[in-house]
Order: C-alpha cells, then sequence, then structure tokens
C-alpha cells in the first residue's frame, strides 16, 4: 500500500496510537451512564438515572477555548494543566445557570500529531471533568498539516449539564436587597491573555524570575489553571440558596455582573471587600492600565458572583467557608447596572 497521507502530513498510525495513550485517561472519567466507548461515530449517554426526580428536564450546553492564554501554553510547553482551562470555561458556564454536569466533549487540532504530547493534554481535560463531576465521553482530534504549524495545537470543548426547569438560574430571579457573595479565583483564569502577552512583551518581563509579591514565577502564576466552581455550587443548588450566578470571563466583573441583575436593578459592588491577587497590581502598574479597564477584562480575583437572599447568607458563607466574600448588595437602579465602589 501506498504512504501518500503520511507524505501529505496526516499520520494515521500517530493517530491510533495516540487513541490508545488516552482510552484509559478517558475512561476514568466516565460512570454507568455512558454507553459508548471510543471509536464509535457518536457518543451515548442514558439519562434514566439522571431524570430521577426531575419535573420539568432542561439540558444546558456550553461551549469555548481558552483564547490566547494557548499561546503561552505553546511558547513555553505548559501543556498539563490548558485542558483543566478548557473544562473549565465550559462548565463554569452552565454552573452559572444551575446546571448539574453531565459530559464533556473536546476538540483538538494539531499541526503534527504526537501521541506524549496527546497523552499530556487529554490528561489535563480528564482532570478537569473530574473536577466538574462530569464524563469525559468522546472528542476529535484532527492532524491538519499547514492549518497550523508542526508544533501547534488548538483546543475547543463542549459541556452538558442538566437543571430542573424551575431551578434555573436567571437573572428575573434577582431581587432588591439581594447580596452579592464572590466566590474566589485561582488568578486571571483564561480571559484578558492577548493583554497579559502585550504587557509582558512589551516589558520584557521575565516569566521564570522568582517575583516576591507573587511568591513564586510569572510564568507560574499566569499558567495557573482556571478554578472549577462545582464542588462549590453544587451544594447551593441543592438547598436552592441562590437566586443567579455570573461567570466572571471576559469583559470583567463590570460586564458579566451586568448579565444578571434586572433592568430596573444596580449591583453595588465594593472593592475593599476581598483580596486582590497581586498579579493584577503587577499588571495594572507594568502595563499603565487605567482601574476602569482593569475591571472590565479581568476578574480581578472573583471567579463567579452570586445574588443571594439575605436571610441565606449565612448559611451560604457557612457552606462556602473562606474562599468566598461578602462584596455588595443589589438597590434600585441608579445610573449604570453595575457600580463598583473604590
Amino acid at each position: 500500500m501506498t504512504n501518500q497521507y503520511k507524505k501529505a502530513g496526516v499520520d494515521i498510525k500517530a493517530g491510533e496510537n495516540a487513541v490508545d495513550a488516552i482510552k484509559p485517561i478517558v475512561k476514568a472519567t466516565q460512570n454507568a451512564n455512558v454507553l459508548s466507548t471510543i471509536g464509535g461515530f457518536g457518543a451515548e449517554y442514558e439519562l434514566t438515572n439522571v431524570l430521577k426526580g426531575i419535573k420539568e428536564p432542561v439540558l444546558i450546553s456550553g461551549t469555548d477555548g481558552v483564547g490566547t492564554k494557548l499561546m503561552l501554553a505553546l511558547k513555553h510547553n505548559r501543556n498539563e494543566n490548558i485542558g483543566i482551562d478548557l473544562v473549565a470555561m465550559c462548565v463554569n458556564d452552565i454552573l452559572a445557570q444551575g446546571a448539574n454536569p453531565l459530559f464533556f466533549l473536546d476538540y483538538v487540532g494539531v499541526g503534527k500529531l504526537e501521541p506524549a504530547n496527546m497523552k499530556e493534554i487529554v490528561n489535563g481535560i480528564a482532570e478537569g471533568c473530574k473536577l466538574g463531576n462530569m464524563a469525559l465521553i468522546g472528542g476529535e482530534m484532527a492532524e491538519m498539516p499547514g492549518l497550523y504549524d508542526t508544533d501547534e495545537y488548538d483546543l475547543s470543548g463542549f459541556a452538558v449539564g442538566l437543571v430542573d426547569k424551575s431551578k434555573i438560574l436567571t437573572k428575573q430571579n434577582v431581587k432588591e436587597g439581594d447580596v452579592l457573595i464572590g466566590l474566589a479565583s485561582s488568578g486571571i483564569h483564561s480571559n484578558g491573555y492577548s493583554l497579559v502577552r502585550k504587557i509582558i512583551d512589551d516589558n520584557q518581563l521575565d516569566l521564570n524570575e522568582y517575583r516576591e509579591e507573587l511568591n513564586g514565577t510569572l510564568l507560574d502564576v499566569v499558567m495557573a489553571p482556571t478554578q472549577i466552581y462545582f464542588n462549590q455550587l453544587n451544594p447551593l443548588f441543592e438547598e436552592s440558596l441562590v437566586h443567579a450566578v455570573a461567570h466572571i470571563t471576559g469583559g470583567g466583573i463590570t460586564e458579566n455582573l451586568e448579565r444578571i441583575i434586572p433592568e430596573y436593578l444596580t449591583a453595588k459592588v465594593y472593592k475593599n471587600t476581598w483580596q486582590q491577587p497581586a498579579i493584577f497590581d503587577l499588571l495594572q502598574r507594568e502595563g499603565q492600565v487605567s482601574q476602569e479597564e482593569m475591571d472590565s477584562v479581568f476578574n480581578m480575583g472573583l471567579g463567579m458572583i452570586m445574588a443571594v437572599a439575605p436571610e441565606n447568607v449565612e448559611q451560604v458563607k457557612t457552606i462556602l467557608g473562606d474562599d468566598c466574600y461578602q462584596i455588595g448588595q443589589v438597590e434600585n437602579r441608579h445610573d449604570k447596572p453595575v457600580e463598583i465602589i473604590y
């Protein structure tokens, strides 16, 4: 048999080896609801058990990537956690609507398929799925020479969760007097990296230098994986303790919090109520970025913000522990949907 396809840049045998390498990793995320195995045309997930007790089942889905954080991962060979970022960006979105995560699918496009690299990437995706309480049920690995350079790859993911219709979290649930509770982020997460990279390049910052203010190297801090909030939010959802949740991603606190505030209300946020990670001070200083722009690009230390009825605040704070902050309240509409008080 001829081997012209390999000469064109696509190695079918490498693809088979990559699939064999990731099979046990993928299987470790799965449960009895997953009926299919790797290699089928479609992934199968049985709903019989997960639908028990749900009167009006609604599927919540989300898809995302990791933005230009991937460029730093490629440049500095930091591929081990980028899969966690991918899952986090998808599952945190569906958690924000009250969903119980069910399963995840991924897409990896590469210039040249290296089984060892693929195993490292998928291992991160699998770890993210475990943190998000999801089964990794399928995906796609596509070797595309010419579209990507030899050492380049791209990632995207797709998460699906389930919620009873009456428990979907929307801004219509938010009331005047609701208290705003923020959940700590693990750092920059996966948004704003075009600005992060510009600041690094413009100032020729040494990513490998230990920095006292960061308690580590700049590279370690900017590549810290995105926090996945299933373990924090699920107990609150089970007790119906939350009116709405904003996932603080692209657009920062300003734009994302606005998404859960009705037109006749204002979210008032007090900036001195939580511990802001030092990385944001460094980026603002080195990049000469205004405070307003920082708040509209980065999460500034809060990965999720919840609106909670006053009578539920203490119970919520008890469940969440030290990684939550009471940051403000919901009031009658002022001039803006979100006001940040410095």
